[in-house]
């Protein structure tokens, strides 16, 4: 056989005399690149655009507190340096899951763990807001019933410190609202504001006047009932309104666990000197209006949180503190069951 020598796959002369079989051409060999390539970028897309059913969890920032917090007509003492932690929280892609799995400043949980049954993302963050709402109100009653006379010293009308979801005042009434009266009739305090609710019955609409923000507004909530109230309710919390104008910014960081946090800033903002003793002190946990503190979730992102921001102690509750410590590299770790648990690790004022 002959070689075509312009076309020099098309055979050749073997050293025994037989000629080579042709080789495969440029476009048969580009077919075969892009037949491989094709799914190989369509799986690549697929596990960047598509979103898992897990959420991680990752370090959020750490915010002073008492930057956070405005008190008027009262005279405050700012000075201290007290941290909320939080956690930053996002639906991964493949990739995304991937590297937090190897990552131990970050978890990676099932979507379960963070929605409820049907709940969708937004609904999640509007519930975290109104947890974030309550946990101000909260740390506000306990760190004024021991430092600023209160409740026997308070504001007019009554403060809505909760509202249960799916009750007549859900989406109605707000965690913060002051309900000045009912029907015009002057709402003096939340025993006073109970006992009109109880009165008008079930399906009775009442008109709420509300004020909030510095605007004031008329709502109608009729009674129902409740499970586990024997009662017409409306699904409110309330406690007395505060003596003095307290307002705490919170941003967009939401959910309960900053509770702990905002009550040492508040008390820290009410009595004479430095909480702190000049060091940066963080924390997390959830306060009720006793004082206790209860847990929370993402005690390691947190913890992770103060470290970064340089804080030296880190109170945490009692249940979560050997977590707390696992990840702790050189800050203290504070296992707390109430407030005064840290405000007396930090020599505060006696409680």
């Amino acid at each position: 056989m002959i070689p075509n020598e312009d076309d020099p796959y098309s055979g050749s002369t073997a050293p025994d005399g037989v000629a080579e079989p042709a080789k495969p051409s440029g476009s048969l060999v580009s077919w075969r690149k892009s037949a491989f390539l094709a799914p190989v970028a369509i799986l690549a897309l697929i596990l960047y655009f598509v979103r898992l059913p897990y959420f991680v969890l990752q370090p959020g920032p750490a915010e002073d507190v008492e930057p956070l917090i405005h008190i008027q007509s009262q005279q405050t003492y700012p000075g201290g340096h007290l941290l909320l932690t939080s956690v930053g929280l996002y639906q991964p892609n493949a990739y995304q899951a991937f590297w937090a799995w190897v990552d131990r400043a970050q978890s990676v949980v099932p979507e379960r763990d963070i929605l409820a049954p049907g709940e969708t993302p937004q609904e999640e963050t509007q519930q975290a807001i109104s947890q974030m709402d309550t946990s101000k109100i909260d740390a506000a009653v306990v760190a004024l019933t021991k430092y600023a006379g209160y409740p026997d010293r308070h504001g007019r009308g009554v403060l809505v410190e909760s509202v249960l979801s799916g009750s007549p005042a859900s989406g109605k009434l707000f965690a913060g609202d002051v309900v000045l009266s009912v029907d015009g009739r002057r709402a003096a305090d939340p025993d006073q504001l109970g006992r009109m609710i109880r009165a008008a019955g079930v399906g009775h609409a009442l008109t709420f006047e509300v004020k909030a923000d510095g605007q004031t507004r008329r709502v109608q909530v009729a009674p129902g009932r409740i499970q586990g109230i024997d009662h017409p309710a409306i699904g409110i919390g309330t406690v007395a309104a505060f003596p003095f104008p307290l307002e705490i910014d919170s941003g967009d960081i939401g959910g309960p666990s900053a509770g702990l946090m905002w009550t040492l800033g508040l008390v820290d903002l009410l009595t004479p000197g430095d909480l702190t003793g000049g060091h940066i002190v963080a924390g997390t946990g959830t306060i009720d209006l006793t004082g206790k503190v209860g847990p929370i979730g993402g005690i390691s992102q947190k913890v992770v949180a103060a470290e970064r921001a340089g804080a030296t102690v880190f109170f945490a509750p009692a249940e979560e503190a050997s977590q707390a410590r696992s990840v702790a590299h050189h800050i203290v770790i504070v296992p707390v069951r109430s407030y005064t648990d840290a405000v007396s690790y930090l020599g505060g004022p006696a409680s």
